[in-house]
């Protein structure tokens, strides 16, 4: 029988074939009551107001508020208080644990976001140790700070972005970005927050200087000044795209800059400050996250910094003077880089963070910032005359002794309307919205199950099994009485930058006979493709379908991990799946004769019946052989629902007659589903254990998360 089993199951390996096309709606915005609002009848800005020891106050009226712009107080017209309250925080996942089974996220719906976080890492200005302590306080944030409802993105400035790509709940697509967290060898960071003084170097500095002439002294200093304003215009840039695709997100929306700095002016040679380029990027920046109700919080990773004279410097041979100079040169650079971080912050109502040594505890102070006020006014024709106000300064006060007050600078004459995408979007316009949207659009429901297998020569590849509600989508009657359908389909697979690295678009008609059309009308039917994979790593796959009768979308995505299989390391493939009745099984058991089912929209759909068989089969990579013998390969199952073990047997020996490649074994294997099991999400594990291997290589582990329907 487990010939058989296995036949019928890899079945979903081998047929990898295809449709495919394009993407769907802008996700819904949040209610009106939770959005800032620029527009011709209402101002509305969010206001945090704290007490003298930074605890938010949350018991004050209207009447304790006065708000100006542009100098001329405005009559309070809208008001109420936004609070975070408080949530379960999820388990934590160790991914180093090769047993721990990561909990699947659940599907997140938009009404169920209460925090949308943008961690951005501002690698193109980190030192390499800042980096180190970057990557220790994310990995914390992961681990314990992270709740349920945080809409969560990790976002480097010097990589490819694709911001909204990367929004998500899943702990282990975060795990994924931090490890990309590196030092940019290129960017403006060094080894530390300032360089090492070296006498020799200054010396010989000084007698180039002697030796070349004022005007390329000049020009060096000018290049260099202008170098700097180059990356600190590039991380503002990234920010700014960054905050435009949080526009639309739900929740408390903010964005973390854990940055070493940058400076709001440029140094000229003649002794003047340059603001033109870095300023005016800021500006806009600000304008964009004050109407996109985006809060920027930064946090200088530096920590408290030394600027004086310390181990790593070589002053030996120079002069009081020159070791002064050095010192001033180096509280000047802290000064100038900690005062970008400062503006940025207070110009959109967030905190800076800086001159401290906890970058995790810097983040809990951002985390406890999340509730505020939202205070609205009728402006006058006067706020969008283009011709008497170009910017908009708004001022509030609070009639509080001891209070502090942060809100939002001001913004540009313009209204939100005018700055809105066209709402009459293209059906290309509409599945591609659909595909990049961090929630799952469900007017046409899909499951997604996408999988990872390689052959002999490590060539990877992640196939994808996408079930299509016939339900959802709108079929016409032909002449003939058969039924026909015409939908797009896009599918993009996205790297761990968030930029798309293979797609398919396409267009789709079908046409079904009548009895064809009923009988899949229960379980939809299987779209099926597959991307080779070139370099191992973090993927993203999503998939967004557009029906050309209803007009309806539909998309779903998913993660996965492709995993380096030239370490020769013991690895699993990903999971196909196979529901029977017991009736079915105890005759293929009996008989050895293939059953009539469908093990890949089972593989898509993963949803069973209790009082069933559920069969699995999987591939599994460079299991060890030791003079000659076959491997000693034993498996162990476990299932889990609400990340508590319920099933779990006796490790038992895997069966290799018949099997020749050792390089990949297959494996198949059978769960009866009990009556008595509730119906829900469960996970089954697969773990596999080599005694042939090195003792920290002995184990490997997958999962595949399935649904129990009565």
């Amino acid at each position: 029988m487990k010939k058989v089993v296995l036949t019928l199951l890899f079945i979903c390996f081998a047929a990898i074939s295809g449709f495919a096309q394009k993407p769907a709606q802008t996700p819904k915005p949040a209610d009106d009551d939770d959005v800032v609002k620029i527009s011709t009848n209402l101002i509305q800005v969010d206001v945090t107001v704290t007490d003298s020891k930074g605890k938010i106050i949350s018991d004050l009226k209207p009447e304790d508020f006065e708000i100006y712009e542009n100098g001329k107080k405005q009559e309070v017209t809208n008001f109420s208080f936004i609070s975070a309250g408080s949530r379960t925080e999820q388990v934590a996942v160790n991914p180093k644990d090769k047993n721990a089974v990561p909990i699947p996220p659940s599907k997140v719906r938009p009404e169920q976001v209460r925090r949308t976080i943008a961690l951005v890492v501002d690698d193109l200005t980190l030192s390499f140790e800042s980096t180190y302590q970057v990557r220790r306080a994310l990995k914390k944030f992961v681990d314990e700070q992270m709740e349920d409802g945080d809409l969560v993105a990790i976002i480097r400035t010097g990589a490819g972005i694709g911001a909204l790509q990367q929004f998500t709940t899943d702990k282990r697509q975060l795990y994924a970005a931090i490890e990309k967290v590196k030092w940019n060898s290129i960017g403006a960071g060094g080894i530390g927050a300032f360089a090492s003084i070296d006498s020799n170097l200054q010396n010989q500095s000084a007698n180039n200087e002697e030796n070349s002439d004022e005007e390329e002294r000049d020009s060096l200093a000018d290049l260099n000044e202008f170098r700097e304003s180059i990356f600190a215009t590039g991380t503002l840039g990234a920010i700014n795209f960054i905050v435009r695709g949080m526009k639309d997100l739900p929740g408390r929306k903010s964005v973390m800059l854990l940055s070493d700095g940058f400076s709001l002016f440029t140094q000229t040679t003649n002794g003047f400050r340059d603001s033109s380029r870095v300023l005016d990027s800021l500006r806009l920046l600000v304008d964009l996250a004050n109407r996109s109700s985006v809060v920027v919080y930064t946090l200088d990773a530096r920590g408290l910094v030394v600027t004086g004279i310390t181990a790593a410097d070589n002053v030996s041979g120079l002069s009081p003077e020159q070791i002064q100079k050095q010192i001033s040169g180096r509280s000047e650079k802290l000064f100038n880089t900690q005062e970008g971080l400062v503006y940025l912050a207070k110009q959109t109502g967030g905190i800076p963070i800086i001159n401290n040594n906890d970058i995790s505890g810097g983040i809990r102070k951002v985390l406890d910032d999340q509730s505020y006020y939202l205070i609205g006014y009728q402006p006058d024709e006067e706020t969008f005359d283009p011709a008497k106000r170009r910017f908009n300064k708004l001022e509030i006060k609070v009639k509080i002794k001891g209070a502090n007050v942060r809100y939002r600078s001001g913004f540009f004459g313009i209204t939100d309307e005018k700055m809105q995408r066209p709402a009459n979007l293209t059906p290309a316009q509409q599945i591609t919205a659909a595909l990049t949207s961090p929630f799952g659009i469900s007017d046409i429901a899909l499951n997604l199950n996408t999988v990872f297998r390689a052959d002999a020569a490590y060539n990877s590849t992640i196939s994808s099994f996408l079930n299509i509600n016939t339900k959802n989508l709108k079929f016409s009657d032909e002449p003939n009485g058969d039924k026909k359908a015409v939908f797009d389909i896009l599918a993009v697979s996205f790297g761990d930058n968030g930029i798309p690295v293979d797609q398919i678009s396409k267009t789709y008609t079908i046409t079904l006979p009548d009895e064809v059309y009923k009988k899949i009308l229960d379980k939809g039917f299987t779209y099926f493709f597959s991307f080779p994979v070139k370099k191992p790593g973090a993927y993203q796959m999503r998939v967004a379908i557009r029906d050309h009768g209803s007009e309806k979308l539909g998309s779903a995505s998913q993660f996965i991990e492709v995993p380096k299989l030239k370490k020769k390391r013991l690895t699993i493939s990903g999971v196909a799946l196979e529901n029977l009745t017991f009736e079915q099984w105890t005759n293929l058991a009996k008989t050895n004769v293939k059953p009539e089912t469908d093990p890949l929209n089972d593989t898509a759909l993963r949803v069973f019946k209790r009082g069933t068989v559920l069969n699995y089969a999987y591939e599994i990579y460079n299991a060890k052989s030791v003079g000659g013998q076959k491997s000693q390969l034993q498996m162990q199952t476990r299932i889990f629902r609400d990340g508590k073990v319920i099933f779990e047997n006796k490790p038992s020996q895997i069966d290799l007659t018949g099997q020749t490649d050792m390089q990949i074994v297959k494996s198949a294997g059978s769960i009866a589903l009990g009556t008595e099991m509730q119906t829900g999400d469960y996970v089954l594990q697969i773990i596999i254990t080599d005694s042939l291997a090195k003792k920290k290589q002995q184990i490997a582990t997958q999962f595949v998360q399935f649904e129990m329907i009565d």
